[in-house]
């Protein structure tokens, strides 16, 4: 047991520590039940370790261990974090915890046990609360882990630290916010960069591989992840493959469920529920109109991939820059905000701000006789009015 906190001190102390996720000043020191869930390579690992050095306690009092080290596989946490408390341990932190089929039971047990005990857990994106076997709900905070967002690129890239911004903020204040961050880079060379190798930290052990990493983890999500959280079959995933090959090549687009279903093979009923496990395990969106209360089985209004780098690494030929465009802003807002299917435009923001997503020259005439309309446009460095830059959305987490 004593290993175990040598080796958790061992990766606090080399963690690196320079920058952290948006989600670090968002997790409560009083609560006692945190999850962490995140897709793969967002870097759910590291901010769990951040986190945890952050408290400056030593590894007796708090801990971090790795449902995935195969010393979990011969002993169960149980035991390990009955030996830890019994000895002064006041917080423990598991990550990977969905590599444990009974995960939330295990959560339950130790939280029921151990009322003294903080836990902070991580887990896929995949992880569906509903369908764990035991309720969560009440004695768990669950905190989302998006992808990278251009602000935090430019902050683990370039070393430079700018302020998150609300949407609110930006539709009153854009102009200055512009100016300001103006001051500090050239936005546009950067956001070029980012839509190409900044959704995933992988950028900072170098750009030749990325692509190849960030492929490599598509194939563990779909290979290891979602197994594990839903148990699905070999066979099943390689339809899964197939359908994700298949939207890959021809996303943002309104699908035919019939024409999709017959060429990935699968029927509709099995076409819906692959469309909900790749979007659970993020690797896709699904636009619909209304969020609330939408079953598996209802068919979005359109589908994109979830962030413009998967583009780049799951198709040869180049991404289609209306595509990126609406990709990245999908990907940036729907980290904070709702974002739905309009009757005009591209999106609407919380069910108020319509939005119209395009090039420098973009009108914005189809969303003209909205109230709260927002025309968002690319290749520009500044805006007036309700007139946006695209980059600017990469501020808002």
């Amino acid at each position: 047991m004593e290993s175990i906190l040598e080796l958790s001190e061992s990766r606090v102390t080399n963690i690196f520590a320079k920058q952290a996720r948006y989600l670090m000043n968002q997790i409560p020191g009083d609560q006692r039940l945190v999850l962490v869930r995140g897709s793969r390579g967002t870097g759910k690992t590291t901010l769990l370790l951040q986190f945890l050095r952050s408290l400056g306690l030593p590894s007796s009092r708090a801990a971090f261990i790795s449902l995935d080290d195969i010393f979990f596989s011969r002993h169960p946490a149980e035991d390990f974090t009955d030996w830890f408390v019994k000895r002064g341990g006041e917080y423990l932190f598991i990550d990977e915890v969905h590599r444990n089929s009974h995960w939330s039971l295990l959560v339950k047990s130790l939280y029921d046990r151990y009322p003294n005990l903080k836990l902070l857990i991580s887990g896929s994106s995949a992880l569906q609360m509903e369908k764990g076997e035991t309720d969560l709900s009440r004695r768990m905070l669950t905190l989302n882990l998006n992808e990278l967002s251009l602000r935090e690129f430019i902050s683990m890239k370039y070393d430079i630290d700018l302020p998150a911004i609300s949407i609110d903020e930006l539709l009153i204040d854009h102009e200055r916010i512009a100016r300001e961050v103006l001051s500090y880079v050239k936005p546009l060379m950067i956001f070029d960069e980012y839509l190409k190798y900044g959704a995933y930290p992988y950028f900072l052990e170098g750009i030749r591989y990325y692509h190849e990493r960030l492929s490599n983890t598509v194939s563990a999500v779909l290979d290891s992840d979602l197994p594990a959280v839903s148990g699905i079959t070999y066979g099943t995933i390689l339809k899964i493959r197939k359908l994700l090959s298949v939207l890959a090549e021809a996303v943002p687009f309104t699908p035919n469920i019939n024409e999709l279903s017959g060429r990935v093979e699968i029927s509709r009923d099995l076409l819906y529920r692959y469309l909900h496990l790749l979007e659970q395990a993020g690797l896709i969106y699904q636009l619909r109109r209304d969020s609330r209360g939408i079953s598996i089985m209802s068919k979005p209004e359109k589908i994109y991939l979830h962030n413009t780098n998967l583009s780049q690494a799951l198709t040869l030929h180049k991404p289609d820059k209306g595509s990126e465009r609406e990709t990245f802003f999908l990907n940036q807002v729907s980290a904070r905000y709702t974002v739905n299917y309009p009757d005009e435009g591209d999106f609407i923001v919380d069910g108020k701000y319509a939005v119209e997503v395009g090039g420098r020259k973009k009108s914005g005439k189809q969303i003209a006789k909205a109230e709260n309309a927002i025309v968002v446009k690319d290749d520009i460095e500044y805006g007036s009015g309700n007139i946006i830059p695209l980059w600017l959305f990469g501020f808002l987490y």
